[in-house]
């Protein structure tokens, strides 16, 4: 566990970096530096929490390079009314973040264990309008209503009709494409009033998205 005095330098060397890789909006800035890392990851890797690289997590995944999660955050340009989902909870963290910065979330995980890890992290630092839902991210109920932002935290070879449909005029999208055992490319996508408007951002490299619950040993 990281002493009380070394916590502090690191996230501030974190908020430097972020800050020096083009992370301008305040509130996402705020957000990165208010919600403890260190909460999300694995006990091993507590002293690693606050460095800027991706960290492994139970069932195989990751929790996002801190850059990449405040990158995908301030793509989306959330407002304070907007709902968010997430496909792909993890840690939770990701959500975490988004709590600060918007109406609701709605975070979808297929491992029951990430799943029931992660409400239990956003129930302790209080991200009471979070639901976390254990499903098949990429075959959702037909009642889950559509949203202001969707957030992919896994790559997919191509984004499905089912999700763009599911976004509200002027909604943004942002997922990582591309194969999934090699480098992908961030994508954002926006519903405008002529029509679907797609946009190719960074290389990023995720876990890949895979349909149905999990099966956990």
């Amino acid at each position: 566990m990281p002493s009380a005095d070394k916590l502090p330098s690191e996230k501030l060397m974190l908020q430097l970096s972020l800050r020096r890789r083009g992370i301008s909006d305040r509130a996402v800035l705020r957000a990165m530096e208010e919600v403890p890392r260190d909460l999300f990851v694995e006990t091993p890797d507590r002293d690693s929490a606050w460095c800027d690289t991706a960290l492994g997590i139970a069932c195989g995944q990751t929790i996002s390079q801190p850059f990449v999660v405040a990158y995908m955050t301030e793509q989306l340009q959330l407002g304070s009314k907007h709902r968010v989902l997430e496909l792909g909870t993890g840690s939770g963290y990701q959500a975490a973040i988004l709590s600060r910065l918007c109406g609701s979330v709605l975070s979808v995980e297929r491992f029951r264990t990430l799943a029931d890890r992660a409400r239990q992290r956003l129930e302790q630092i209080e991200c009471h309008n979070v639901e976390v839902m254990l499903a098949d991210g990429l075959n959702l109920p037909d009642n889950i209503r559509p949203f202001d932002r969707i957030i992919v935290t896994a790559a997919m070879r191509e984004i499905p009709a089912s999700l763009t449909d599911r976004l509200e005029d002027d909604g943004i999208l942002v997922a990582p494409v591309g194969p999934p055992d090699g480098r992908q490319t961030l994508v954002r996508v926006q519903r405008t009033a002529e029509g679907i408007v797609r946009r190719e951002l960074v290389d990023v490299r995720f876990v890949p998205a895979l349909p149905g619950l999990a099966r956990e040993m």
